[in-house]
């Protein structure tokens, strides 16, 4: 079965000669809201959850990435079921706050925060700021210093290398994210001596898109080993121990979905191991997902506007490209262009029998969606859907190249479609 039928099979049931998502036809979301579009369907979110849940241990709490997608519906949604906010910036808590989400339950990272920002977080109340570097360190104290009050942080910890792994190693080597592992001790010192700041724990974030559970569960276990020898260090348990994010989806035909009941066997077992140790009693896990949770539950679509032939190459140019979904245009981490999952979803009955490249209105030869890709043959009006875009699309990309509108996003659920993000002029987003 290719990737694209086993997507449909599992996601988007029937889903026969049209896609369908949350149970209406997607050529009934084109004509209800135009082209190009986000349509997210709210089903694949709740099992993507609940699976998640039904995996990790209870010791284990959930803060999701608000940076995969920031959007208010789908925050909303992972609120109610008990979430907490993994945020990168002080639009991303404006969101965060927005959305409903208690201060308590936000953490805030990523590397280079301003003033500004962590004044804003200070403010509001957040329940940790992590560290990522000396320098941050001191600029947090002194914020907090300015507004009377004490900041809840932990350290962001740069690990060594043996357990690096994962599509995109952030971890191990020279980075902006978190400080070194050889480092840890002195910075650590630092913030237990500073009175404003209240030290809480560490996080550890080595890696992401890994989809081996092995890979994973061992660099949990590194986590684990540095929060032992820190907490015997400092003689009582962290509060918290954030092992970051990092669970992948399989956007190529190459790769296989995360073994979940694998991973959730290699956890009980880790559970197991550190089950008695005095350095962990009542310290808090969380894990911080974002693309695992959203990136299935997504499609980009757009209408097929003028199909052509140059020396020999067949090009369906839609009306949607890089502008709006970057990372599938493979400008937003590829060393290789590899396709991202793809159909011509107004005609999924079809025979894929034709050789094409699906490119975007933008005049650079960098917005194609797909190269070389075996799709239906289609006519003009036809739409092509991407699958695996709920993760990294629409604010990840480049929205203000050639000046196009935004694409509409809509959540499906039931039947019923609601938009939860309006099309917008891009004079109306980035006014003169």
């Amino acid at each position: 079965m290719d990737h694209v039928a086993a997507l449909l099979t599992q996601y988007f049931p029937g889903s026969d000669r049209e896609l369908r998502v949350g149970g209406v036809s997607i050529r009934e979301i084109a004509d209800k809201f135009g082209t190009p579009f986000f349509a997210y369907d709210a089903s694949v979110l709740d099992r993507k959850w609940a699976l998640l849940r039904e995996t990790l241990p209870p010791e284990f709490s959930i803060c999701y990435s608000v940076k995969a997608n920031p959007n208010r519906a789908i925050l909303r949604r992972f609120l109610e079921k008990g979430a907490g906010l993994e945020i990168a910036s002080a639009g991303e808590l404006r969101q965060a706050l927005t959305a409903g989400c208690p201060p308590e339950r936000i953490l805030f990272a990523g590397p280079g925060k301003t003033e500004a920002e962590l004044e804003a977080a200070l403010a509001s109340g957040v329940g940790e700021i992590h560290v990522e570097s000396a320098l941050e360190a001191r600029r947090i104290s002194a914020v907090a210093r300015r507004l009377g009050t004490q900041a809840r942080v932990g350290l962001r910890v740069n690990p060594g290398a043996e357990v690096q792994g994962g599509a995109m190693r952030m971890g191990g080597k020279p980075a902006p994210f978190g400080v070194d592992e050889e480092s840890l001790d002195e910075v650590t010192d630092a913030l237990l001596a500073d009175p404003a700041v209240d030290f809480r724990g560490l996080h550890i974030f080595s890696g992401t898109q890994i989809l081996d559970a092995t890979v994973l569960v061992n660099q949990y276990r590194r986590g684990l080993e540095i929060a032992r020898r820190l907490a015997g260090r400092l003689g009582h348990p962290l509060a918290t121990l954030d092992f970051g994010g990092g669970l992948g989806v399989p956007y190529f035909a190459t790769e296989r979905p995360l073994d979940t009941h694998k991973l959730r066997e290699q956890l009980q077992a880790l559970m197991a191991e550190i089950e008695g140790d005095r350095r962990l009693a009542g310290t808090r896990f969380l894990v911080e997902p974002g693309r695992y949770l959203v990136a299935e539950a997504g499609i980009y679509v757009a209408r097929i506007n003028d199909i052509k032939v140059s020396r020999g190459k067949t090009f369906y140019i839609v009306d949607g490209g890089m502008n709006h979904h970057l990372a599938a245009s493979g400008n937003l981490g590829q060393v290789i262009k590899r396709n991202f999952p793809l159909a011509v979803v107004t005609r999924l009955g079809a025979e894929s029998s034709q050789t094409v490249d699906v490119v975007g209105p933008l005049c650079t030869p960098l917005d194609t969606l797909a190269r070389d890709a075996m799709l239906a043959l289609a006519e003009v009006g036809d739409l092509v859907g991407i699958f695996q875009s709920g993760a990294y699309g629409l604010t990840a990309s480049p929205l203000g190249f050639l000046s196009h509108a935004t694409p509409a996003e809509v959540l499906a659920a039931d039947g019923v479609t609601t938009l939860i993000r309006p099309r917008l002029r891009m004079e109306d987003v980035l006014p003169s």
